[in-house]
């Protein structure tokens, strides 16, 4: 099983962008963590980060019927504005769970709407770098329940 995660702008200066908000992790101590819990539960997972929006479109669309079988993405501020990378996450084909460092309801009013997020199986917000450790834990149960599903729809026929 391979785990996609898409970093969208400014989290690459992560430990450094608003600590108070973000808090002090970076963007590689929270991979690192990932890969170490991933690794013992036998899942692969690849990293991909840009401050681009049509980048993170491709990177998306390339999950369609192509190596991945879930993706976590933190789109950033682009959550609040882009309906391409909306558009692009319903067209995935695969699990999609999106992840918020800080608590989004709790902060400018034009930060509660998540234009990705509906587009999403679900948002984790507020948790701090916690929060991607909860989305693996999401996409991998996410994925378990799809499996399940089919083996049991084989089984009855």
């Amino acid at each position: 099983m391979k785990i996609l995660v898409i970093q969208g702008p400014n989290l690459n200066i992560l430990g450094h962008r608003d600590p108070r908000i973000y808090g002090p992790i970076t963007l590689d101590q929270i991979h690192s963590n990932m890969q170490e819990f991933a690794k013992q539960n036998n899942v692969e997972i690849d990293f991909f980060q840009s401050n681009f929006e049509g980048e993170i479109i491709d990177k998306i669309q390339e999950c369609i019927g192509g190596e991945y079988q879930g993706v976590i993405i933190n789109p950033g501020a682009y959550s609040h504005t882009s309906i391409a990378i909306a558009d692009a996450i319903a067209s995935a084909g695969v699990p999609v769970v999106e992840v918020h460092l800080s608590n989004i309801f709790a902060r400018e009013e034009f930060r509660r709407t998540s234009y990705t997020g509906a587009a999403s199986a679900g948002v984790i917000t507020g948790f701090g770098a916690f929060g991607y450790h909860l989305a693996l834990i999401s996409v991998l149960q996410i994925l378990n329940e799809i499996q399940a599903v089919k083996d049991a729809q084989a089984k009855n026929q």
